[in-house]
């Protein structure tokens, strides 16, 4: 069975606590407002509400995305806010 290509998107919300969160989604928009304001969001985020999209980053299938997810979620503090101390200055 072969993937249909689509949008995904690896994004970070910061948290109200200041602790980051890593995920994929093809909808940026609602996967934000599920965390902030349904029980779809994720259990992590759920207790650190609100949480504020910081980077995003688009593929054009679901394992890169989920590849790439990985990778941050694997970083150090400081290596996630220098990611997107790098985004936040190219999409200013």
């Amino acid at each position: 069975m072969s993937e249909i290509l689509s949008e995904w998107f690896v994004y970070v919300v910061e948290c109200v606590d200041g602790t980051y969160y890593t995920g994929i989604t093809t909808n940026l928009d609602r996967r934000i407002h599920e965390h902030n304001k349904t029980n779809r969001g994720a259990k992590y985020v759920k207790g650190r509400r609100p949480c504020r999209l910081v980077y995003h980053r688009s593929w054009s299938g679901r394992s890169e995305a989920a590849k790439e997810e990985y990778r941050i979620k694997k970083l150090t503090r400081g290596e996630k806010e220098n990611i997107i101390k790098r985004f936040q200055k190219n999409s200013s």
